[in-house]
């Protein structure tokens, strides 16, 4: 194998195939001239030999060798793992379109037919550098976006990682799931649709004889809706009373403020302290336990549902408008009063407004069906039960969070 010095501008290296040492000193010669470097192969094995250890950006080989064709050498080629691409150029006196056929089959990019003049091969190196200069962009190009897809990937593990720890800490702020009065039962249901939600559900105790329940939903989803629903169980905590907003001083004790004035201080606070464009729906049920009373309040919430002892659902509230929207919004508070054997469920929209196959939601009368259906159930079987027919309506597809808090009155003991 011989090497031609390149002038002082070199460029690409041009590896030239030919069994006739004549044929490839002419063309390493005109190639040369053009400011590549040129290197020589005698043989179609010799050239393959040189591109595992050294792999040129150019061929030009010659068709018909001893041994192994330019065509098996260009067919061999392609299957070698060369890191690049390398433009592949026949050098024969076949012109007939099915042998051109065959070569372009097996990897050729272009061809040239004996006798080469010195413009055409020089026109055609130059139309194989493009494709090489194109190649190399864009490969540089995908090592940048591999590059960025992997830092992405990285920041997209963390912050998974983070979601999966905030919804832990989401979780927590329900601290109990279900509690037992003395004349009541409390149960809860929280199912985020993606690692943290904007649902919030509760229960505090006022005083010996009256419960304060709570369901909120938070508009939106993800980080700023969680973060939300952390300053609101904040607000509603029924571990520190001191700073229960729902709840006011009274002597040694506790009293509570009417539903109606809690929401409309909610209002003040998420209009004049968060300052914030994100808003929120409620409904909050004050109990008393030996009378069955409940006083509340519905802002922007689907209306609450009544079961009654006998399995008959009705629907209570005025709608209201959601907390955050509306300064000065004005509340009402309502009263309704249970009997022993009778439910009260207070729900987000993620079940009223479950979709099925067709987009039509489950709706009020939907939700009054499967609570008949789940009438014989109690407490977390009756949530449990209530949301396997959700998820059969919904296909297990919820595009909302999904909450929701049960009062089930049994009567003062």
């Amino acid at each position: 194998m011989a090497s031609i010095a390149p002038p002082a501008c070199s460029g690409r290296r041009v590896l030239v195939v030919d069994d006739s040492r004549v044929q490839r000193r002419i063309l390493a010669s005109q190639i040369a001239r053009s400011g590549y470097r040129v290197e020589e192969a005698g043989s179609a094995e010799e050239a393959l030999a040189l591109c595992r250890r050294n792999p040129p950006d150019l061929i030009i080989s010659d068709w018909m060798m001893p041994g192994m064709s330019g065509l098996d050498f260009c067919k061999a080629l392609r299957e070698l793992n060369a890191g690049g691409y390398i433009y592949f150029i026949l050098l024969t006196s076949k012109t007939e379109t099915a042998e051109v056929a065959m070569g372009l089959d097996v990897g050729a990019d272009d061809f040239l037919t004996k006798p080469v003049s010195g413009d055409e091969l020089r026109a055609r190196i130059a139309a194989g550098e493009r494709i090489l200069r194109i190649e190399r962009e864009l490969k540089d190009k995908n090592r940048l976006l591999t590059s960025a897809l992997g830092e992405l990937q990285g920041l997209y593990d963390s912050i998974n990682r983070d979601l999966i720890e905030a919804r832990k800490l989401q979780h927590s702020l329900m601290r109990e799931r279900f509690r037992s009065f003395d004349a009541m039962d409390v149960a809860l249901l929280l199912r985020p649709s993606g690692h943290v939600g904007g649902d919030l559900v509760g229960f505090f105790q006022i005083s010996g004889t009256r419960v304060g329940v709570f369901s909120i939903d938070v508009s939106g989803h993800g980080i700023t809706s969680a973060l939300m629903t952390a300053r609101l169980a904040g607000l509603l905590s029924g571990n520190r009373p001191e700073q229960n907003i729902a709840l006011v001083q009274a002597g040694a004790g506790y009293g509570a403020r009417a539903p109606a004035e809690l929401a409309r201080q909610l209002n003040r606070i998420v209009l004049r302290e968060m300052r914030t464009e994100t808003y929120f729906t409620l409904a909050y049920a004050e109990v008393d336990l030996q009378s069955g009373r409940v006083a509340l309040v519905q802002a922007g919430h689907p209306h609450p549902a009544i079961q009654r002892a006998d399995g008959s659902v009705e629907f209570v509230g005025h709608g209201g408008y959601p907390i955050g929207l509306i300064e000065d919004a004005d509340y009402r508070t309502i009263e309704v009063r249970l009997s022993p054997g009778d439910r009260l469920f207070l729900m987000s929209d993620g079940i009223t407004e479950a979709p099925d196959a067709n987009g039509a939601e489950l709706g009020a009368e939907g939700l009054a069906r499967f609570m008949h259906l789940c009438r014989s159930q109690r407490g977390p079987g009756f949530l449990d039960a209530m949301m396997a027919h959700v998820d059969a309506h919904a296909g297990g597809e919820f595009p909302d969070d999904v909450s929701g808090a049960l009062i089930e009155f049994r009567g003062p003991v």
